[in-house]
């Protein structure tokens, strides 16, 4: 794990990075309508992917931003209070970190993404904002824990390890 600022910081692109692109090919993909179609989610073409990816590159950096500004302190204090590090399992300890994470900054993102995609692109009225939010985070939630949990955080972790590998 990062051991000083400038680890931290890659590390925190890294996941930044990884959960916004996760994110946004879910969401090119349900805007797109991938999901209603035969196959579902097994239909995504390379369109989705490359649409993502420019998403993301924006987006990343929102995530980055917020999340270093509240959403990982937030986590942090979550894990302290339900966890005990020197008694609980580290990987228990890390998990709750990442979900306590992840309960911040969905709706942090889906505000984000709601002002950005539907109130400022799409001009839908503000007065709507609350609603849409609500919708956001519902359809966002499920994904962005499991995101996390199953794939992010372990690319993450992998690639910072390889990046920065531990000196016995």
């Amino acid at each position: 794990m990062p051991k000083n600022k400038k680890q931290g910081a890659v590390f925190g692109l890294l996941m930044s990075y990884i959960m916004a692109y996760g994110m946004e090919v879910y969401n090119v993909a349900i805007k797109r309508g991938i999901p209603l179609q035969p196959g579902g989610f097994s239909h995504l073409t390379d369109h989705i992917f490359l649409e993502a990816l420019i998403e993301a590159s924006y987006m990343g950096l929102i995530v980055f931003v917020t999340s270093s500004l509240w959403g990982n302190r937030i986590g942090a204090a979550f894990a302290r209070k339900y966890t005990e590090p020197g008694r609980d399992n580290p990987y228990f300890c890390r998990l709750m970190r990442q979900a306590g994470t992840v309960a911040i900054m969905c709706p942090t993102m889906s505000l984000a993404a709601s002002l950005l995609f539907n109130i400022f692109l799409a001009g839908q009225p503000l007065v709507q904002l609350p609603a849409i939010w609500a919708g956001t985070v519902i359809k966002n939630l499920p994904m962005a824990f499991f995101w996390n949990m199953f794939f992010a955080a372990p690319l993450a972790h992998l690639v910072f390890g390889l990046l920065f590998p531990e000196k016995d």
